[in-house]
This record gives structure tokens, C-alpha cells and sequence, in this order.
């Protein structure tokens, strides 16, 4: 099995708390990142899916912390999408240290929605399919 799709980030430090570990707001946004990174490595653009009508959508976010990330840590953020059957799929992703430790595991559940009719799609993943250019970073 082939290694999933990953960007690398510095952990910058304004992204820490008091405590100096990144804030756990910040895990959301790295996993946002690696997901739109991913769309972008599969030639989806905003525009593109804005153009045919739809809008991927978060339903559900969890965050498992297992390792503190301090300022100036480098880590790289996977990503892996889950198809099912239905209107949402999985999205799997890890922050992994340098040196390969988990700092965390992000698991969300998402949609993509028909932005007029302000519905689910049915199948996301054959709209994604259809709109990639490359749908392999999708798992498609």
C-alpha cells in the first residue's frame, strides 16, 4: 500500500499556547490545509467545484492528541480519504513528527453538498472522480 498523501508544516510560534504546545485550534487548520492540498494535487480548485455547484462540508471532527508539538517542530500531515456507500466519507489524517512519532490522529466525517440546493450529494466520490484531473490522491 502506497503511503498517503502528506504536507510538511513548521510549527510556527504563534500557533502555541501558553504552555508553548501549538493550540488545538491549529491541528484544525493543518488538517484543512493537507485536505485542500490534497484537492489541489488532484486538479480540484475552489473555483472548479464553486463553477459546478458544490462544496465540500465538515460534518464531524475528532482529534486525538498524543504527543505535544512545540514551536519550530517539523511535521508532515497525511491525508487519506474513505469511501462508503453513501453521501459522507472518512477522511483519515496524522501529524507525524520528523521523526516519524504521531502527535496526532484527526479523523472527520464530510459531504460534499449541492451548494443550491443546500443538500448532501448522493455520491461524492464520482462528483470528485468526474472533476479531478488526477482522482489517485483521492484513492478513486
Amino acid at each position: 500500500m502506497s503511503e498517503p498523501f502528506s504536507v510538511h508544516v513548521t510549527v510556527r510560534g504563534y500557533e502555541t499556547d501558553v504552555q508553548g504546545h501549538l493550540n488545538q485550534a491549529v491541528y484544525i487548520n493543518y488538517a484543512e490545509h493537507a485536505r485542500w492540498s490534497l484537492l489541489r494535487a488532484a486538479g480540484v480548485t475552489q473555483t472548479g467545484l464553486i463553477a459546478q455547484g458544490v462544496g465540500p462540508v465538515a460534518l464531524e471532527t475528532t482529534i486525538r492528541y498524543r504527543r505535544e508539538l512545540l514551536a519550530g517542530d517539523e511535521v508532515d500531515v497525511t491525508c487519506a480519504f474513505e469511501w462508503g456507500g453513501g453521501k459522507t466519507f472518512r477522511i483519515r489524517q496524522e501529524v507525524r513528527r520528523a521523526d516519524g512519532t504521531v502527535a496526532a490522529e484527526i479523523t472527520a466525517v464530510a459531504g460534499l453538498m449541492d451548494l443550491k440546493e443546500r443538500k448532501l450529494i448522493a455520491d461524492p466520490g464520482k462528483v470528485f472522480k468526474e472533476l479531478a484531473a488526477d482522482p489517485a490522491p483521492f484513492g478513486l
